[in-house]
């Protein structure tokens, strides 16, 4: 299985840990996830020399590819909203997770998606949990 993973870049990192026990959990368990590198403290040097069009290009060939796409939501960022719709039009599977406490926008929250899924998580433990949830609820919904 491939999961896509989406986290604000150029919005914010104040939720880092939490992308990077995404992504941490996500690899133990055997998923593929090709953004892993975004969950990385040092990921804004190595973006900010690849071309605009490029990340483009690259990121939404890895959303095609991939079975579902996760997006940690607690920070705005246009490039997640984007890949979020990118993903729904394409039929994929979504989780939106963000901390519990954030206001996140109500174009997610009013967004009534047959494949979208919004979870709120208070630490890290109930994170993977929510994350747990969904990978069950994708493998049982069937190719």
């Amino acid at each position: 299985m491939q999961i896509y993973f989406a986290c604000s870049l150029t919005g914010g990192r104040e939720f880092e840990g939490f992308y990077g026990q995404i992504v941490q959990h996500l690899l133990a368990k055997g998923v593929r996830v090709p953004t892993a590198h975004l969950a990385d403290p040092g990921v804004m040097a190595l973006e900010r020399v690849v071309d605009p069009v490029e990340v483009y290009e690259r990121d939404v060939a890895w959303i095609r590819e991939s079975d579902a796409l996760i997006a940690e939501v607690s920070t705005p960022s246009h490039g997640v909203g984007y890949e979020i719709g990118y993903a729904l039009s394409l039929g994929k599977p979504v989780l939106c997770c963000h901390k519990k406490g954030v206001t996140i926008s109500k174009m997610i929250l009013g967004n009534r998606a047959p494949k979208l899924r919004v979870r709120a998580y208070g630490d890290e433990v109930e994170l993977r949990s929510v994350v747990d949830d969904f990978l069950h609820w994708i493998n049982s919904q069937g190719p």
